[in-house]
């Protein structure tokens, strides 16, 4: 591994066998040796989020593109260089596994959306997968901010503080409300579990993202 800084901003590499300390979290964020990664440019279903093809039926194209991402880091080495440093601390990368741009193959296949707010990149892919009715595009499919969004909202009706501080066998993990677990996760103060305002409070207590995958 090696560092460059440039201009400002961080160029992380990493070269790797497919699996070696890779964890999917979701379509759209790895952790690479520990390291958080976010796929820079898309925006992949959340974990609990279910689609509808094209028959107006629900299928989980949340899970759909976790393994999707799963089955792309095993075609070859992977090489993520960083971008930036988003607000949670996790590294905005443009990940290559061989030749194939990761985070174009997962709009190309119907994966993610282009996430357009941030990054023009990936339009044309995006483009290419809606006029093809690949994966989200083949019927309707709510974006994955717009789902972020209504389920923060719905959850902060109920909890002013609404992410959930789980503490596993495999340690302090937290919940965001549109993750695949929290409804299922009850916090329990008294063995320390506890509840969270945001991201960089869980992250700066200890706690880490749940793995949805």
């Amino acid at each position: 591994m090696r560092h460059l800084f440039i201009s400002g901003f961080i160029t992380l590499f990493l070269a790797l066998p497919s699996g070696a300390n890779v964890v999917v979290v979701d379509g759209d964020t790895l952790i690479l040796y520990g390291k958080s990664i976010r796929l820079e440019g898309i925006d992949a279903p959340e974990a609990g989020q279910s689609c509808l093809d094209k028959r107006g039926k629900k299928w989980a194209c949340g899970t759909a593109a976790s393994a999707a991402l799963v089955k792309l880091l095993r075609g070859g080495k992977l090489r993520c260089k960083t971008l930036d440093i988003d607000r949670y601390g996790r590294s905005l990368a443009r990940c290559h596994v061989g030749r194939n741009d990761i985070n174009a193959e997962m709009v190309s296949m119907g994966m993610a959306w282009a996430f357009v707010r941030y990054s023009q990149e990936y339009v044309p892919q995006e483009q290419d997968a809606k006029r093809g009715k690949r994966g989200i595009w083949q019927g309707r499919a709510t974006p994955a901010w717009e789902y972020r969004r209504q389920s923060w909202r719905n959850a902060e009706i109920t909890e002013e503080c609404p992410i959930k501080g789980n503490i596993t066998e495999s340690g302090k993990i937290y919940h965001m409300p549109w993750s695949k677990w929290y409804n299922r996760t009850r916090i329990s103060p008294s063995k320390g579990e506890r509840w969270f305002c945001s991201e960089a409070e869980a992250r700066a207590a200890g706690w880490r993202a749940a793995r949805n995958y």
